[in-house]
């Protein structure tokens, strides 16, 4: 079996996949990708099922070695450079690295998390059903902590199957979308009207349990305590300092805090993916809306396999390049037959 050696990465980079979903009636934190789109697009890159174990790299860059074999491999999600070996690596396509070859990736750029699928899926023992870290409450496999220089990820032997290439959506930087409640009648009308109408931005103290927000203080009507109550992906709690805070992933299944909206689940890996620092708005619609956008975005994890298309290698010959007209007359280096000789008038010009 061959396995893929980590020999740097950054923190808030871990295994994670489609999470722990229906026991959360337990106490049981659900974890799980923060995008799952672009979890699913890896996966599909290489074969996998949507949801199988990859790797979810944060902001800063990593390095990855194959060790016993070929290791194939897709990235998808924040945009960043990256290359196998000297080799230019695109995102949203899948690569092969042979034995002893390193893949070396960049920061991110525009982005937060990118993800690393292996053909076969991260190999680990499930806990509660799962792989996905949560490094608060010690569950996850093969570690149940973040990733670290040293660590190990068995992997299938490449499969030798063609590269392939996966088109997604354009990236848009339109408002994230949210509904109202369940506590909004805890904020008076110009409160609300506040929150959709200012600019936000993603506090650097942010992690994966919760989205600290930066922008105008939020004023409860009647306190910031509540009884507690359960939580979901994307609940936008206000505490008392009247900052919001939203409920990501890792979060606790219950919270006491008045939740004045929550954001949909077709956006939340779109937020999820906003570098901190950077403004953005959000916009109401109504359940009916929020509703149609989850069946659209179910509709897109379905047809993820439809979106494949092979990668084309490109030959930039010499009758390509005369073709295209880009530069005059085309040489070639290694071929004498092309090469223009100069003359006296070429130097001089004409009389």
């Amino acid at each position: 079996m061959s396995k893929l050696v980590i020999a740097s990465i950054g923190p808030a980079s871990s295994v994670q996949d489609g999470g722990r979903p229906g026991a959360q009636r337990y106490g049981l934190v659900p974890s799980g990708a923060m995008d799952r789109l672009a979890l699913a697009a890896a996966n599909t890159l290489v074969g996998n099922e949507p949801f199988m174990a990859a790797v979810e790299i944060g902001p800063f860059g990593a390095k990855f070695t194959a060790r016993g074999g070929a290791v194939r491999i897709a990235l998808t999600g924040a945009p960043r450079n990256a290359d196998i070996a000297g080799r230019a690596v695109t995102s949203d396509a899948s690569a092969t690295l042979v034995d002893g070859e390193t893949l070396t990736l960049g920061f991110a750029r525009g982005g937060a998390f990118s993800y690393l699928a292996i053909e076969g899926g991260v190999i680990g023992e499930p806990m509660f059903g799962s792989l996905a870290v949560n490094a608060r409450a010690g569950l996850g496999s093969p570690y149940a902590r973040p990733l670290q220089s040293g660590d190990e990820l068995p992997a299938k032997t490449a499969s030798g199957a063609p590269e392939r290439r996966i088109e997604l959506p354009t990236a848009t930087d339109a408002p994230i979308r949210i509904v109202w409640g369940p506590q909004d009648d805890e904020f008076t009308d110009e409160t609300r009207k506040l929150f959709v109408d200012s600019e936000w931005k993603i506090s650097a103290t942010s992690d994966r349990m919760g989205y600290r927000l930066e922008g105008p203080i939020l004023k409860h009507l009647h306190g910031h305590n509540i009884v507690s109550d359960g939580t979901v992906n994307g609940s936008l709690q206000v505490p008392g300092n009247g900052q919001p805070i939203v409920l990501m992933p890792d979060r606790g299944t219950s919270g006491g805090y008045p939740k004045i909206a929550t954001v949909i689940s077709a956006d939340l890996g779109r937020l999820a993916q906003i570098p901190a620092g950077h403004a953005f708005r959000f916009r109401a619609i109504s359940m009916a809306e929020a509703q149609a956008e989850a069946r659209k975005f179910a509709e897109l994890l379905r047809t993820l396999p439809e979106r494949l298309r092979a990668i084309e290698s490109v030959d930039l010959n010499i009758d390509a390049l005369h073709d295209a007209n880009v530069a005059g007359h085309a040489v070639s280096a290694v071929d004498a037959g092309t090469w223009h000789a100069v003359s006296m008038v070429d130097i001089a010009g004409p009389d």
